[in-house]
């Protein structure tokens, strides 16, 4: 048997792997003409992160992860207003990507091939890119994330969502960061709540993986409207960005903006990390793909669902709908009934997740949606809550449980 994976982030990487060790053949279709170990940033981890990769021969050391002892939300003078235990390992989206693409053929990672198209039938399903070629399969994955073009092909109507507020973020090295602030911050994941945003950081290992030391991963959530996300994602040249601004093109004055806001509203310990780094910003979208499987074409990973990060689920979730995938497939030989069996398991996972997402991120969408009309509840940041409620392991997730 043989699987056409288009997409080869996270979650295509975690399906061809553990395809593989089922003895199919697999082949990765990446657009990327590059190597995307580069990209991304700081993620939670979870047990049944840490256990799919143990099945890949991957183990979670410190090279790949830091365990963050407490959570503390601190008002924006720095001084404290609640703390929790925590120890939950964190981790970079780097060093999860580089041992998975390591572990595949290399022969068998194709880069520079841009979907554009499926046709299928009883036989099989033929894919198509941008180049020219084509490849034959028994299984199309489509594990191409947010803007998935799987997904546009398979069902046109369903289309990302915004959620009202973007998240400004970066990965600062530790040499950076001043000696003060570094002793400052010391081990902790930190939170900070100005009204209607969530501002937090921790540390992660060192995305370059031959460097010792451990880098700072930030996230700012801030609501912004449509309007004013129109101008954020338009250049110095004028130009409208509508599916996003690529980093080097976000404006001066908007870089400058955020570094004067992180000033005005975080500790000053905690703004230098701003201020020492390029910010760069994601608008923050809900999707729900209402079908996973298409006859012999399926949706993994973010290209099925996007929650809201609060979560903290966006690598686990694509893990654990591969691990899904492969153990729906090694049950049966038939792949109709297999492919049945990822749907109705993955399907219901990914849509209570993005309702849980939602619920949590709903005091940030407030802010730049006011006229939705919402509850003292849906309003509540509460640091007790928030501390408590954000990025929580599966286990501690009751509406979760259907994965435990």
């Amino acid at each position: 048997m043989k699987a056409l994976v288009i997409g080869g982030s996270l979650g295509g990487l975690f399906a061809a792997n553990l395809l593989r060790d089922l003895g199919w053949e697999v082949d990765v279709y990446e657009r990327v003409a590059d190597d995307l170990a580069a990209r991304g940033a700081g993620i939670g981890t979870h047990t049944e992160l840490v256990d799919v990769l143990a099945r890949l021969g991957i183990r979670m050391d410190e090279r790949l992860g830091v365990v963050i002892p407490d959570r503390i939300c601190v008002d924006r003078d720095g001084r404290e207003l609640y703390r929790c235990h925590w120890a939950h390992t964190m981790s970079a989206w780097a060093n999860v990507y580089r041992p998975l693409k390591d572990r595949f053929p290399a022969e068998r990672y194709h880069f520079g091939k841009g979907f554009t198209g499926l046709v299928q039938d009883a036989a099989g399903v033929n894919a198509f890119f941008d180049d020219g070629t084509s490849a034959t399969g028994d299984l199309l994955i489509g594990a191409d994330g947010l803007r998935s073009t799987v997904r546009a092909q398979l069902m046109p109507g369903v289309q990302p969502q915004y959620a009202g507020y973007v998240a400004w973020r970066s990965i600062v090295e530790e040499q950076l960061v001043g000696a003060a602030s570094r002793e400052w911050l010391g081990e902790g994941y930190w939170f900070v709540l100005p009204k209607g945003e969530m501002f937090l950081c921790y540390q992660v290992p060192a995305k370059d993986l031959s460097r010792s030391g451990r880098d700072w991963n930030y996230v700012w959530y801030r609501p912004v409207t449509d309007s004013e996300l129109k101008d954020i994602c338009t250049d110095a040249s004028g130009k409208h960005h509508a599916l996003g601004i690529p980093p080097p093109l976000i404006r001066a004055d908007v870089s400058a903006r955020i570094k004067q806001d992180a000033r005005d509203l975080l500790p000053p310990h905690i703004a230098t990390l701003l201020e020492v780094s390029q910010p760069f910003f994601q608008p923050i979208f809900d999707i729900e793909s209402p079908r996973l499987v298409v006859g012999r074409a399926l949706l993994l990973g973010d290209a099925a669902f996007v929650a809201r990060p609060h979560v903290g689920m966006g690598v686990t979730k694509g893990a654990l709908d591969a691990r899904c995938l492969a153990k729906s497939l090694k049950e049966t030989q038939d792949l109709q009934t297999a492919l049945a069996r990822y749907e109705r398991l993955r399907g219901e996972f990914g849509r209570r997740c993005v309702a849980r997402a939602r619920r949590l991120g709903s005091y940030i969408e407030a802010r730049s949606r006011p006229e939705k009309g919402w509850t003292a509840d849906q309003r509540d940041q509460r640091p007790e809550r928030v501390l408590h409620e954000v990025a929580l392991a599966l286990a501690e997730i009751p509406e979760l449980a259907i994965e435990i």
